[in-house]
């Protein structure tokens, strides 16, 4: 049975380089690669979705390679997005305000044409999320733009499964009547432990059960995602709003000892030093016209800034769809222009990302043995005349702005897509739709 897993993973495995038998090589264009400083009329090679040099233009380029010119073009490291709701995932239903054991991963449409849009915004990786309604509203998964009709085509994965985080959420979103649901904060903070003390028991049940089966507990799917969080394995993406809220996270994440990110942050300029002390990384939305709910009153496009100074690793996402992910590096733009250096905002939208996700190892700089996501951009990244022109997952290109149908992506606004159950479709496939 593992020699035949082996040979249908080999044959998938050549069927997928076949393509990049030869080196591809670009050359002329100013190089980020994010982890060093930019290389002027730089020269990158990829081959079997890998990248296999990055240099000056005194690199030797291999006899039989593919050459690309992209003279007075930029180069950088594929976006990553780290929170998405890509894919019309939904958030969890109103049955209960704890649902560790929902998976995003069973919601997603692979298919969906919001992939394509994120495309055009120069992102190779997304982090799609779940809603953020409940405390807990369940399981992100981490996901490659690769093409695919299934969702498994788009996963991350290792030997140990599938990569993904835990969605948390507190403020106003989760707080509600009806169904267990908590009506104020020191209530949700109360629910959460609740839960968190019954994964400490039940992990403590495992541990002790060793390898007897006899021994092990029930499975319990609600408990086994808590234990991976407790075990460091599951990294907990927290929504969290206002600096009080900002706090009740960080001392819930202490008191229990999980790792976690927080997500908007909307007032965390207002404890960035206690964010800082507490070591902890923060995912940031940038909104120009900020509306909708007064958790949010108080964000700021300054809050970048703050952050790095106070020593807090940022990174950015859009939160698709509250900001579109074609303009994806417009959200650091904007924080650039209210003082975040350069390089950070660069790390926020690749390498830092990357290493929030677990990822670093595979993607978020251009450098020797990481996968060959890139982008080629029309000009410098933060200007607002530039455009991305090129998007590339695993050495493959999966976007190309001089291809009509993916300018479209860019270009069309929202008369090119149908907000349809969560899924985006292009007018002209309307008709091949409904055949």
């Amino acid at each position: 049975m593992k020699r035949k897993m082996l040979f249908v993973l080999m044959m998938l495995a050549t069927t997928k380089i076949w393509s990049q038998e030869k080196p591809l090589v670009f050359t002329g264009a100013t190089i980020l690669p994010v982890n060093g400083m930019p290389i002027p009329k730089g020269v990158m090679i990829v081959q079997y979705g890998k990248i296999l040099v990055v240099g000056d233009e005194k690199t030797t380029i291999p006899a039989d390679a593919e050459l690309r010119d992209v003279t007075g073009k930029t180069i950088m490291p594929g976006l990553i997005d780290t929170h998405s709701h890509l894919g019309g995932p939904e958030g969890g239903d109103g049955s209960n305000p704890i649902n560790p054991e929902a998976r995003v991963l069973d919601a997603i449409n692979p298919t969906s044409d919001g992939f394509k849009k994120a495309l055009a915004g120069g992102i190779t990786t997304i982090n799609v999320m779940p809603g953020s309604g409940h405390l807990m509203s369940g399981q992100t998964v981490y996901l490659k733009m690769r093409e695919g009709r299934i969702i498994e085509d788009l996963l991350i994965t290792n030997e140990k499964g599938v990569y993904g985080g835990l969605k948390m959420a507190n403020g106003t979103n989760s707080i509600r009547n009806g169904n267990g649901f908590p009506g104020t904060r020191a209530k949700s903070a109360s629910l959460v432990r609740e839960l968190f003390l019954k994964a400490q028991e039940y992990k403590k049940k495992i541990e002790k059960a060793g390898k007897d089966s006899t021994k092990m507990p029930e499975r319990d799917l609600r408990m086994e995602p808590l234990v991976e969080v407790l075990n460091g394995k599951r990294v907990v993406h927290f929504h969290t709003h206002k600096s009080n809220d900002i706090l009740t996270a960080i001392r819930l994440s202490k008191e229990f000892g999980f790792r976690i990110v927080l997500h908007h942050l909307s007032e965390g300029w207002k404890v960035a030093d206690e964010i800082a002390k507490a070591g902890v990384a923060c995912s940031i939305i940038n909104i120009e016209a900020p509306g909708g709910k007064m958790e949010a009153v108080n964000l700021t496009l300054e809050t970048g800034a703050v952050l790095e100074k106070a020593g807090v690793p940022v990174v950015f996402h859009t939160d698709d769809g509250i900001t579109d992910s074609r303009l994806f590096l417009r959200t650091a733009a904007l924080s650039v222009r209210e003082g975040m250096s350069r390089q950070k905002a660069l790390e926020g939208l690749t390498i830092t990302g990357a290493k929030l996700i677990d990822l670093s190892t595979r993607i978020g700089s251009l450098e020797k043995g990481k996968d060959a996501d890139f982008i080629i951009l029309s000009g410098d990244p933060f200007s607002v005349y530039t455009k991305v022109e090129q998007t590339w997952v695993e050495g493959i290109k999966r976007y190309d702005i001089s291809n009509q149908a993916d300018k479209a992506f860019l270009t069309g606004g929202y008369g090119v897509y149908n907000y349809d159950r969560g899924e985006y479709h292009q007018h002209g496939d309307e008709e091949e739709d409904r055949q």
